[in-house]
């Protein structure tokens, strides 16, 4: 590219203020360094003074930037006094023009907060409709597993269960003992102001194996494993591959839903058990530390405080919410468009409505069984 004269601006205060704009004013030479600034500094200070008296006619080069530039310090109208080069005139005509053309603002439709209001619910039952013609495909799935076995997808369940609950033992147990310190430190620090340290057995106890185990649980395995398998069948959509499976007579609920359901089913129990295991660990240590008690006490009370029924109801949770959790993250996944984005937002939605549902579920459970164990 050939060297141009660099843009300047000169002031000049003799009899009247007058002020040479000079070089090329081009796009490429006002964006090097700190010139751009500099002259819109200067521009600022003396641009709409009606007294100037303007000089464009050493202007080497100019192009639709610079005379923006020139036309913002003018306050968008041409000064009294300028002297203008004529092959000029027609740039700045232009751009006086595309300065009067009014944006015409987008319009709200009159009910438009009807109509969105009406887009939530009708996408509601769309979902809920699509839901369930997903647990009724399940279910005609689960029957034909039930009458030939053999032909099940068991290496589909195998890999599903060892993913979706050998791989979780690690994040739920670290979860589940800082739960049950913190639960049983803060438990320890009210029953010793009224002196019932030995209630902390029944607190810790009732909480943790009734309701802090299998919703703790649930809203990992949800942002775990529900996330991923939402995921995975949302690139399986993006490449193609359920496509490809349909073409091949290989239908998805038999060899991807169900797996994945039954693998939760079966997991999300395990699971609850070790996460109770590991949260009354850690409630343990901590009530060790603070009141003194010795874990064989701990053990020994344990099953006074929490009747056996309770372990049921807590088991029976964790099968529930493995079927929610699956079912949703499938329905998901199989909605995903075959775009990143569509990926992106599904496995969002797929991990904060399964949270949301077993929140739901539990708060259901606890009506239900209200006088139930105790």
């Amino acid at each position: 590219m050939p060297s141009v004269s660099p843009p300047t601006l000169t002031v000049n205060h003799a009899d009247q203020t007058t002020i040479s704009v000079a070089g090329a004013w081009l796009v490429h030479a006002l964006s090097e360094g700190h010139r751009l600034h500099d002259l819109q500094k200067e521009l600022t200070n003396q641009g709409k003074r009606d007294d100037i008296h303007w000089d464009l006619s050493q202007i080497s080069a100019l192009d639709h930037v610079g005379a923006q530039i020139l036309w913002r310090a003018w306050g968008k109208k041409k000064p009294q006094h300028l002297l203008l080069q004529p092959v000029h005139e027609g740039l700045f005509q232009r751009v006086a023009e595309a300065s009067q053309v009014n944006l015409v603002s987008a319009k709200r439709p009159l009910f438009y907060g009807i109509m969105q209001l009406g887009e939530i619910v009708l996408g509601f039952f769309e979902h809920l409709y699509g839901f369930s013609i997903l647990l009724g495909q399940l279910m005609i799935d689960l029957a034909g597993f039930i009458r030939h076995p053999l032909r099940g997808p068991w290496k589909e369940l195998s890999a599903n269960l060892y993913r979706m609950g050998a791989q979780a033992l690690g994040i739920t147990a670290l979860v589940g003992i800082l739960i049950g310190i913190v639960l049983s430190y803060l438990s320890a620090q009210q029953l010793l102001t009224f002196g019932g340290d030995l209630f902390i057995v029944n607190i810790l106890g009732m909480s943790i194996i009734r309701e802090l185990g299998p919703l703790l649980a649930a809203i990992l395995v949800a942002g775990r494993s529900g996330s991923a398998i939402t995921a995975q069948l949302g690139v399986m959509r993006v490449t193609e591959e359920l496509d490809a499976m349909l073409v091949m007579g290989i239908p998805h609920g038999s060899r991807l839903i169900l797996p994945k359901v039954l693998a939760l089913a079966i997991a999300m129990p395990l699971l609850v058990i070790w996460t109770d295991v590991m949260a009354l660990i850690g409630g343990m240590i901590s009530a060790q530390a603070l009141l003194g008690m010795s874990p064989e006490f701990f053990v020994y009370k344990l099953p006074d405080a929490v009747p056996l029924l309770n372990y049921w109801i807590g088991l029976g949770k964790g099968v529930a919410f493995g079927i929610l959790i699956a079912l949703i993250a499938c329905h998901y996944g199989l909605r995903i468009k075959p775009n990143t984005e569509s990926l992106g937002h599904g496995t969002t939605n797929s991990v904060v409505i399964a949270i949301t549902v077993v929140i739901i579920a539990d708060a259901i459970f606890a009506i239900i069984f209200s006088k139930v164990g105790y």
